[in-house]
């Protein structure tokens, strides 16, 4: 194959196209570029911590975490002397809105903007928040099989930004970088089926360290999450399984070029 003919190659490829021509013509990025749906979560999460811990009582905060929290127990008796039974049917998803301290959320929204951030610019704010539920109540759902008796409190936003992280998996390492450039990360670049992430090599290393990290907060080994809080790893994994597995539904442009044409006529 000659010089031309490789170029003819690469002008029929929609994904390369456009990666060329961005590199042609640099974009004028703002100072503090992320979508408005994390923005949105973000503002949400902080000023809920905000009003618990400045101008909410002690008993306040102790309602609210029968309101808002998942409490495993309050479902294996489908909420049987609990004084807000009526709760269950939101809890799975409101206890990402909560907090333990400052440090438990400043973690959690550096991670959402780290890895949610180019979720979201894939998938649009409608599916990334519907996709951020399901995270939620995966977490909650594979915490409640492993702990269904527990009365403790599940709180925070670590189920859904884990699924953030397997969502993000999906897409960021089919990048083919012979042909998009060095450093190109495409939000929008082809996925890999799921199949195919675990035959990639870099998807299985990134997979292995998000295990082991997970095992080594959740067990205390290394503790993260501030005085007194116990990180419900089991809740991570499972919302890392629920992005993971479940990204081709909510995702608008699928493995290349045909998905991508089907999702414009759309």
């Amino acid at each position: 194959m000659n010089a031309n003919e490789t170029d003819g190659a690469t002008r029929h490829d929609p994904w390369v196209e456009d990666a060329l021509e961005r590199r042609r013509q640099p974009e004028k990025e703002p100072v503090f570029n992320l979508p408005a749906i994390i923005l949105a979560l973000a503002a949400v999460m902080v000023a809920i911590h905000v009003i618990r811990v400045y101008f909410v009582s002690q008993d306040g905060n102790y309602t609210l975490l029968l309101l808002f929290a998942f409490i495993p127990k309050a479902y294996a008796g489908m909420g049987a002397g609990f004084p807000y039974p009526y709760a269950l049917f939101w809890t799975p998803v409101t206890y990402s809105f909560l907090h333990a301290d400052w440090i438990h959320l400043s973690m959690n929204l550096l991670w959402m903007i780290a890895f949610g951030t180019p979720v979201a610019r894939r998938l649009g704010a409608g599916r990334f928040l519907a996709l951020s539920a399901l995270c939620s109540v995966c977490g909650a759902g594979l915490h409640y099989v492993l702990f269904a008796n527990d009365l403790v409190p599940v709180i925070g936003a670590s189920a859904a930004v884990s699924g953030y992280m397997g969502a993000a998996a999906r897409f960021a390492f089919n990048i083919p970088a012979a042909r998009y450039g060095p450093g190109m990360f495409r939000h929008d670049g082809p996925a890999l089926g799921l199949i195919e992430s675990f035959s990639n090599r870099k998807f299985l290393i990134f997979l292995g360290v998000w295990m082991v990290m997970n095992l080594i907060f959740g067990t205390g080994a290394v503790p993260i999450a501030g005085e007194n809080v116990q990180v419900a790893w089991q809740a991570h994994i499972g919302g890392f399984l629920a992005g993971l597995l479940f990204f081709s539904v909510f995702d608008p442009i699928g493995k290349g070029p045909a998905g991508r044409r089907a999702d414009e006529r759309a």
